[in-house]
């Protein structure tokens, strides 16, 4: 059955059915990470919910060409416009070159990644492998009449922008509120118009980032990065651009406005954001100083934190949620995210103790239809992760003899595990708890586990007795089953 995904289209605010632009193929614009520090729990819901998308695109058989950008340049305080560029900043203070800020923690930034199982992208351009692009991106603007220089700086002329478009259609605010919502900032007697946005900064001279431009030499603004990327990758008109939804205003609007001046009309056909993760109900952010990076997650090392997190902990964790729901973090609901997915992953072992009969008294086709219906309605991972959980049912049931399942069902059912498990939500099985214990010790365990049945084979109980009390005392425990012995490692 040919599957077809609605998604919500943050545009028209409104669920749409997802029509790629060139059927079968689906371009995908994902705003990344701006390599200045370690990757955080924020960082990690876009990464994580885009991947999902990025999946199940794929499973169903569209070809998808998924851009995630680098912000490696002109990421500057607060709005882009005014400041010293973060990266530049910390290459000044740890006295190295600035690519040498992007490259370390770009290299702990795909390492957070990988162990949280997240799909490269097809394409992972830089911002400062693109400076031509976005020279002339800001050329064409200029050309429109919808930007102008200002000493050695170029600006975007919101207001009459406005005037033959619509500034604010995406974030749904209007000029009025734009200009009541803007900081007064230094270096704002430039613009024309408080909300202004820049296009292209002339660097002053201690600025170390900095390219040579018919206006100056200095750098790109931030917003000009992804439309400039995008264009050059997915063309002039593509599928989906996301992001977090703190990326809408100003970010995403400026690229609205960016790509509709050059061009006279929208890129972007959908757009999708994700909500935030929230601590003690304040957004989780490094602006904020609230934040805990995905590192102190896998150690355990943060003061909020009472003990070490798996990675597909965390991924298990943000799954549990709609991916346009905010997330609060707490230690009891990680530890209930912990023991959830060991129920599933033992449920998933399960599977292969199962023996086939003549006939099933379970409907697993039923299961695989909603656990599509879920994914198909935006993409909506806690309603499938609750018929995952019926599905374990079904499983503990079969196993314990109170239900049969077919040769041809129980094929159906371990590819359905497997599909929506690991295929679409991308988990992974983990042995052991979050410092890698069970990791450890599992060989040895089995050879343990072992050597204790063929003791018992031989009614030598003192032996058999000795080992199981022994991995007990290591916090093991041990569940002796009619195939043998079964056992797992206690938090």
């Amino acid at each position: 059955m040919e599957q077809q995904l609605t998604v919500y289209n943050t545009l028209s605010r409104t669920k749409e059915l997802f029509v790629p632009l060139h059927a079968p193929n689906v371009g995908m614009y994902v705003c990344g990470p701006t390599v200045y520090g370690d990757a955080h729990l924020g960082h990690a819901r876009p990464a994580i919910t885009f991947d999902i998308l990025f999946r199940y695109l794929t499973h169903i058989g569209y070809k998808v060409r998924y851009v995630r950008n680098i912000t490696d340049v002109g990421h500057l305080e607060h709005d882009a416009d005014e400041g010293e560029d973060k990266i530049a900043k910390k290459a000044r203070l740890d006295q190295v070159e600035p690519m040498e800020v992007v490259q370390y923690y770009l290299n702990r930034y795909r390492k957070a990644m990988e162990a949280l199982n997240v799909l490269g992208p097809s394409i992972e351009p830089h911002a400062s492998g693109h400076i031509i692009e976005q020279i002339e991106l800001v050329q064409k603007i200029l050309d429109a009449g919808y930007a102008y220089v200002s000493e050695g700086s170029v600006y975007f002329d919101v207001e009459k922008y406005n005037k033959d478009h619509h500034y604010g259609k995406l974030s749904g605010r209007n000029l009025d509120d734009v200009l009541n919502t803007t900081r007064d900032l230094d270096g704002q007697s430039e613009k024309r118009n408080p909300a202004d946005f820049a296009l292209w900064k002339k660097a002053q001279p201690e600025h170390i980032m900095r390219w040579p431009s018919p206006w100056s030499d200095g750098f790109p603004g931030w917003h000009a990065e992804c439309t400039a990327m995008g264009r050059k990758y997915l063309g002039e008109h593509f599928d989906i651009h996301g992001g977090g939804m703190d990326l809408i205003f100003p970010h995403h609007e400026c690229e609205i406005a960016q790509s509709v001046a050059s061009q006279g009309d929208d890129m972007v056909r959908y757009w999708m954001h994700n909500n935030m993760i929230t601590i003690n109900g304040t957004k989780m952010g490094k602006s904020l100083g609230n934040f805990i990076t995905l590192d102190e997650f896998f150690t355990g090392s943060h003061p909020l934190l009472t003990q070490a997190y798996t990675a597909m902990t965390i991924r298990f964790f943000i799954l549990q949620a709609h991916y346009r729901s905010t997330v609060d973090f707490s230690n009891e609901a990680l530890q209930a995210a912990e023991k959830g997915l060991q129920r599933l992953m033992e449920a998933v072992s399960a599977i292969d103790k199962i023996k086939s009969s003549a006939s099933s008294s379970v409907d697993v086709k039923l299961l695989r239809a909603k656990c599509y219906e879920a994914m198909n309605d935006d993409m909506n991972t806690p309603i499938l992760i609750a018929h995952l959980f019926d599905g374990a049912k079904m499983i503990n049931n079969i196993v314990a003899g109170n239900d049969t399942i077919s040769e041809a069902d129980l094929k159906e059912l371990k590819d359905t595990f497997h599909l929506f498990c690991f295929d679409v939500l991308g988990l992974k099985e983990e042995i052991g708890s979050s410092d890698g214990r069970e990791a450890a010790y599992g060989k040895v365990v089995d050879m343990l586990l072992d050597q204790r049945n063929k003791a018992k084979a031989n009614k030598d109980w003192a032996t058999s007795d000795l080992i199981r009390n022994e991995l007990t005392a290591l916090g093991f425990e041990i569940k002796d089953t009619k195939d043998g012995s079964e056992w797992r490692l206690n938090k």
